[in-house]
């Protein structure tokens, strides 16, 4: 099987909405709901609420979440990226990841890259994610920040909105391609 072409990712635009440290998947998702509501606009309703009660109304198609260490720690619920996507969070910037948060981001096509410098980011900025060339641009401040490099097979599984998406288009994994299996 010949390797699919890499895809473009448009730079991610959106208005910065900050968190600290420790942020886990029942304060992005509270089990009370997860348990409870099965469709996912209703869902997404709630989420956040637990730092901020009316996060789902305020917040606007394309923004992005910025958080410090651990985000996603706790269970391995893949309901938390699932929420923040249908929602519209254009990408999570953080700090770093609860690993299995991370790859239930990737796998579901939701951006997420670890960058150092999140406390360099405000709560309102206005920024600019531009995955494959590992930079966040600050609008508002004129200020630039590096992301920790995106695996390549990872960025081509974002490109297309996630694992079952690559896989139903190209019938395999990247790296099933390249071994040719």
């Amino acid at each position: 099987m010949k390797e699919p072409n890499r895809g473009k990712t448009l730079p991610i635009r959106g208005r910065a909405w900050k968190f600290g440290d420790d942020v886990n998947t029942d304060l992005i998702i509270a089990g009370k709901y997860k348990l409870s509501i099965t469709d996912l606009d209703e869902l997404s309703r709630h989420a956040m609420e637990g730092l901020i009660p009316d996060f789902a109304e305020r917040f606007r198609r394309g923004d992005l979440i910025v958080a410090g260490r651990n985000f996603g720690c706790g269970s391995s619920r893949e309901q938390a990226p699932l929420v923040l996507k249908h929602l519209g969070v254009g990408a999570v910037i953080a700090k770093s990841f609860a690993r299995i948060f991370y790859r239930n981001a990737i796998n579901i096509g939701l951006p997420a890259a670890e960058c150092r410098n999140v406390n360099r980011i405000s709560d309102g900025d206005i920024l600019e994610v531009d995955l494959e060339a590992g930079l966040v641009r600050n609008v508002t401040k004129g200020e630039s920040y590096r992301i920790t490099p995106i695996h390549p097979d990872l960025l081509q599984i974002l490109v297309e909105g996630g694992l079952i998406n690559y896989v139903k288009k190209h019938g395999a994994l990247p790296w099933q391609l390249r071994s040719g299996r």
